[in-house]
């Protein structure tokens, strides 16, 4: 037996062990709500974006805030003359340059007052803050659709729940009515019948299973899982039932929503760049200092043999007298930008509240729906277990226990569609008062 299978097997074992441990990470076997939240926020492609992107803001404010530091530089320089230059002096031709010579520059700068590396220094805090809360937003938004999407896959796989429970019901009713056929009892019809709503329940379960897989697929994609692996909900029912109710006498607060808070940073950046302009009647100051080596001979070999420094500090500063009213302009612009804002903020707080009372009205309306198709849930349960009694005992024709059975789905199915609304609307109305927790 060759050796190089196992070599090849277990250098596949050894050198990729971080990467096998990184796949597992990234695989789960079942999960509930919370644990496909925390899946999405930590691997959904928008998510890890939104990440980087604060990275790259805080690496961009570091090299703005940079020009804070003293500048150092060097420059250097070797030259080398084919033919010297001359000067003419009292009619004589005299060169003035050495064939040879030999320059490096150190100079280092400070800046004193520099009003864009200023305007850098005063806004890194919200700047940073408004990447941040970008982040927060891309969490609350998806959140929200991956909690939706767990609910909606968990509806079509308990209406599957449902269709097996009438496919058990149907067989026996099948059964029954043939049997009841076969001893001359009742005619052919009820069979018949029997026989077509267990057809059409079959024929429901396949598309209820074919939807879960494309629901699937959604929540998949919101959470950034692989689509070729799977995993399986995990859920309390009762506690479900017990999450559907929310206080509904709170008051909105518009601080707690996050496009207040990127707003209200929003109003911060713009104030510094009112600020910003008004800076530029202030002159920009800096200090600098030079030494400079200076090497210059005829001989090559001894050009560095002789130094020839010097050296100097200074203080710059720079004031632009006129601009054509510029600045004047600019403190304009930055000004009625700023006012405009206003108007932002009211337009907010009135789409947030108008947000809420949507959103309110709608939960109210499927909570009171979900009270209804409960009790008629238990309604149906009654009726039916009743007439199929009756029909059992010759009182009720067949129709009827169709009839029953007919009303007990469309309960049950009612029931499921009222209870996951009422959950999807709670998210909502959380979502309007700023409160969705990730």
């Amino acid at each position: 037996m060759s050796k190089l299978p196992v070599i090849v097997l277990l250098s596949l074992y050894f050198i990729n062990p971080a990467q096998a441990q990184q796949k597992q990470d990234s695989i789960l076997t079942a999960a509930t709500l919370n644990e496909c939240v925390q899946y999405a926020l930590a691997h959904q492609p928008r998510m890890q974006q939104s990440l980087i992107d604060e990275q790259i803001v805080d690496a961009n404010i570091k090299s703005k805030l940079a020009d804070w530091y003293p500048q150092l530089n060097l420059d250097y320089s070797l030259q080398h003359y084919f033919k010297t230059p001359v000067s003419v002096i009292n009619g004589t031709p005299v060169s003035t340059a050495a064939k040879n010579f030999s320059t490096a520059y150190f100079s280092a700068t400070q800046n004193i007052f520099n009003r864009d590396v200023l305007l850098a220094s005063r806004t890194a805090k919200n700047v940073r803050t408004e990447a941040s809360q970008l982040t927060t937003d891309n969490k609350i938004y998806l959140t929200l659709n991956v909690s939706k999407a767990f609910y909606d896959v968990l509806l079509s796989q308990q209406q599957i729940d449902l269709v097996n429970q009438d496919i058990t019901r149907l067989s026996r009713s099948v059964k029954d009515a043939l049997n009841q056929y076969k001893a001359g009892i009742v005619d052919k019809t009820d069979y018949k019948r029997a026989q077509i709503l267990l057809n059409n329940a079959q024929a429901e379960k396949k598309q209820y299973t074919e939807a879960v897989k494309a629901k699937f697929s959604t929540l998949k994609l919101l959470m950034g899982y692989p689509q070729n692996d799977s995993f399986s909900l995990v859920y309390d029912s009762v506690q479900l039932k017990n999450e559907i109710f929310i206080d509904t006498l709170q008051q909105v607060n518009y601080e707690t929503r996050i496009e207040y808070q990127l707003l209200k940073t929003e109003q911060s950046l713009l104030q510094s760049n009112l600020k910003y302009y008004k800076w530029a009647f202030i002159p920009n100051i800096s200090a600098y200092g030079n030494y400079n080596f200076y090497y210059a001979n005829n001989d090559f070999s001894k050009l560095y043999k002789n130094n020839f420094p010097s050296s100097y500090v200074g203080i710059s500063l720079g004031f632009p007298i006129f601009q054509g009213f510029k600045r004047t302009a600019q403190i304009r612009s930055a000004q009625l930008t700023l006012d405009r804002l206003q108007y932002n903020f009211q337009s907010l707080r009135d789409s947030i509240q108008s947000e809420y009372t949507q959103t309110l009205a709608a939960y109210k309306s499927v909570l009171n729906d979900y009270s209804t198709q409960r009790e008629n849930l238990d309604l149906a349960n009654d009726v039916y277990n009743t007439i199929n009694l009756q029909y059992k005992a010759g009182v009720k024709t067949y129709l009827e226990v169709i009839v029953a059975e007919s009303d007990l789905r469309a309960a049950q199915v009612n029931y499921l569609n009222a209870l996951y609304e009422v959950l999807s609307s709670k998210l909502d109305v959380q979502k309007a008062l700023g409160i969705l927790t990730y």
